[in-house]
């Protein structure tokens, strides 16, 4: 499944079909919260019609953009000359690669998988972190995420552990979707995380001193760990595929 065609007509529609592609979506070395630029553009290029063309292609097939997209978009009511680069930047990354999509096999066993990932402290405005998750069934992506958290964390284990308690809450609801739809023995969907003090912190409810503050709303994950409604395991960060959607990586 890909998008091809739409691609295609969104750097036609910005003129950005003689650009030069980039290998990747968003610039680690470059943050948007410079506040040095203050060169406001919001009537001289069309920054909100372009992130709204590229929240559509974000959210059906291009996973890979999803985290770029969210970002710039935090800026659709006052951008600057920064942002409506990094807008190019993921437009001239897309004409590289404009047949990417996903892909199903329909050898692979129908099993559900959820990858869940954080990025302590990376929005430099608010220093809040942001979650990512990404659901497999077989050998494609069926839904991903990519969201700013709306506490501060005090921690790497904490904002994990917020990460995870949001991914458990789209798997809920995944596991029953699938459940009408799927003619299947009930299996168990695992959860991977990469951090082992979070996953110690779902599978052993106990008293914390340092993390007694954390919303009880988070809290949700242990009940559903404890239903037995999810298995939840360890993944190392290289190949945790939800990495890129929390920060821009090479």
């Amino acid at each position: 499944m890909h998008q091809g065609l739409y691609c295609k007509r969104v750097l036609e529609k910005f003129n950005m079909t003689e650009a030069k592609s980039v290998q990747i979506p968003a610039d680690p070395q470059h943050s948007l919260d410079d506040k040095q630029q203050n060169t406001n553009l919001t009537s001289k290029v069309p920054y909100r019609e372009a992130v709204g063309s590229l929240l559509y292609l974000s959210q059906i097939t291009r996973p890979d953009i999803t985290f770029s997209v969210n970002l710039v978009s935090r800026y659709i009511e006052d951008p600057k000359e920064q942002h409506w680069t990094a807008v190019k930047r993921i437009l001239k990354y897309l004409k590289g690669t404009i047949n990417f999509g996903l892909v199903f096999s329909s050898r692979q066993k129908l099993m559900l998988k959820g990858y869940s990932d954080a990025d302590y402290a990376g929005d430099l405005d608010t220093r809040r972190s942001t979650s990512g998750s990404v659901f497999t069934l077989g050998s494609g992506s069926i839904a991903w995420s990519s969201r700013r958290q709306q506490c501060v964390s005090l921690s790497t284990t904490e904002s994990e552990y917020i990460a995870l308690s949001q991914a458990v809450q789209e798997l809920t609801w995944l596991k029953l979707f699938l459940g009408e739809l799927l003619d299947q023995p009930k299996t168990v969907p695992t959860m991977y995380g990469d951090n082992q003090s979070a996953i110690k912190l779902v599978k052993n409810p106990e008293f914390h001193g340092r993390t007694k503050h954390i919303d009880v709303r988070y809290h949700y994950i242990r009940e559903k760990f404890n239903e037995g409604l999810f298995s939840l395991e360890y993944i190392s960060s290289k190949e945790q595929i939800a990495d890129i959607m929390t920060k821009p990586t090479p």
